[in-house]
């Protein structure tokens, strides 16, 4: 379980494919701190850490992730936002979020509005996922408020503070992202009816 918080930013410094799994060695500051067995959200991903060295530590991702995060678009050198898993005696600031990337979208804009940022996002509405306006959704495991929400498109509006300790800064216009949507939203969509 995570918030959506993002702890601090990490560098892919290898990739190595076996099999179908791809396995991701990354650096940052948290590294030398985690644990065999740990979950630590990868740009909104849960995922294992299988390996960890001095300043680096590794994970795997599986075929079924691959294929519905943007974690096969990685390359060495690109920057990824790292969460820790919640601790139950500490703030949520964020909202729940369990690392579990829905599907993935397009950024369609990026506007910069003297001191903060609007990200505007297109998803496929056919996999029965919702935003709803002034909710939560998790974008590259970021916590955010959703604003101008349709059927398959909405936007979020970034302080500087998220634009420069995320990877948001790194998103351009045609790039994909992971999103997570909110779980309570969720529930709420399957029980109207609608298709998880």
């Amino acid at each position: 379980m995570f918030t959506g918080i993002i702890e601090t930013l990490g560098e892919i410094n290898r990739i190595e494919t076996e099999g179908t799994n791809v396995h991701f060695t990354i650096a940052s500051a948290i590294s030398s701190a985690l644990k065999i067995d740990q979950s630590v959200a990868h740009n909104g991903v849960c995922l294992t850490v299988v390996k960890v060295d001095d300043s680096t530590h590794t994970v795997t991702a599986i075929a079924e992730t691959l294929a519905k995060s943007n974690l096969a678009h990685l390359k060495v050198a690109d920057k990824v936002n790292l969460e820790r898993c919640m601790q139950m005696n500490a703030r949520l600031d964020g909202h729940i979020v369990q690392g579990h990337v829905d599907q993935t979208a397009q950024c369609i804009l990026v506007t910069e509005l003297d001191g903060s940022w609007e990200y505007r996002f297109k998803y496929d509405p056919s996999l029965g996922n919702v935003t709803v306006e002034k909710g939560s959704i998790c974008v590259n495991g970021i916590s955010l408020t959703v604003v101008n929400s349709t059927t398959d498109e909405f936007s979020v509006f970034i302080i500087p503070y998220t634009h420069e300790n995320t990877n948001l800064h790194q998103v351009m216009v045609g790039d994909t992202v992971n999103l997570e949507f909110d779980i309570i939203g969720k529930y709420v969509a399957r029980l109207m009816g609608r298709k998880d």
